[in-house]
């Protein structure tokens, strides 16, 4: 299990495709300070083509910090980012949108009083060809809703109705429509915030075959969670972070739970396995 890089003199983590493959999205050195507080320090990330990166700690640890430089909500104060290699800064959102990540927060940012098609093209309605479309700027819903339907279906989201409002939907399928909308616009990365916070076992586990379908379209994911047995089942390494900085990474079937939780806390597995005890 890779430690503390910046503490330990180690390398960066094997990549799980190629060793020469490049990380589609890395940030280097990367800090960010809120007046006297260090929410990060030089904090390296990297997301490799083709997996599932579970970004794991304690409340404080730095995750929702570093996400959200990710996805051009904050900007660092220090370190760099990169895609496909190459240098990118991410004034706001947009920009990182632009770039092809999109992100999944906890409040999943859906219009409840609005369909599942209208979700899925907010902000990117479809209008009508012609004078219609262009003057009185009508919308075609029609095309909006075959193309929800077709993409709901890609993913296995099992929802008959594209005219269904959202409002009327369980938390797993609401959480299914703010991921379709995240892979319809996402096509590099696609960052999910607590997707399984608040819902039950056969909503959570809904979402986690999601995840695996999102991966399997080609797009990687970053998954934020604090529940370990649903990074386990899903992830292909763990990228866990302690009083602002990367503890270490983690790779399931390699390392254990116990392992990350002692990561995640400074502990040793034996104090852990004691307490557990």
């Amino acid at each position: 299990m890779e430690t503390n890089e910046r503490s330990s003199g180690g390398t960066m983590p094997d990549s799980p495709a190629k060793a020469n493959n490049v990380p589609i999205l890395q940030a280097r050195n990367v800090s960010k300070h809120f007046g006297s507080v260090s929410a990060l320090e030089n904090v390296d990330f990297e997301l490799y083509p083709n997996e599932i990166l579970a970004v794991v700690g304690d409340n404080g640890a730095g995750k929702s910090t570093l996400i959200k430089i990710l996805s051009g909500a904050y900007q660092p104060d220090e370190g760099e980012l990169l895609m496909d290699g190459q240098h990118v800064s991410f004034k706001n959102p947009m920009d990182a949108r632009r770039h092809g990540i999109e992100t999944v927060y906890q409040d999943l940012a859906l219009a409840a009083a609005l369909d599942i098609a209208s979700n899925l093209f907010l902000g990117r309605e479809e209008r009508r060809a012609g004078l219609v479309g262009s003057l009185l700027r009508a919308l075609d819903k029609v095309r909006m809703r075959r193309e929800a339907a077709d993409h709901m279906s890609s993913l296995k989201i099992g929802l008959r109705s594209m005219r269904q409002p959202v409002e009327t939907l369980s938390g797993g399928q609401r959480q299914g429509v703010a991921v379709a909308r995240a892979v319809s616009w996402g096509k590099r990365v696609v960052i999910m915030d607590e997707p399984t916070a608040a819902l039950g076992v056969k909503e959570s586990g809904m979402v986690l075959e999601l995840i695996k379908a999102v991966k399997a379209r080609g797009v990687p994911v970053v998954l934020i969670s604090h529940n370990l047995p649903h990074v386990f089942q899903v992830a292909d390494r763990i990228l866990v972070m302690r009083l602002g900085k990367r503890a270490g990474i983690a790779k399931p079937g390699e390392q254990t739970m116990e392992d990350v939780v002692a990561l995640m806390t400074g502990a040793s597995r034996a104090e852990i396995a004691a307490a557990a005890g």
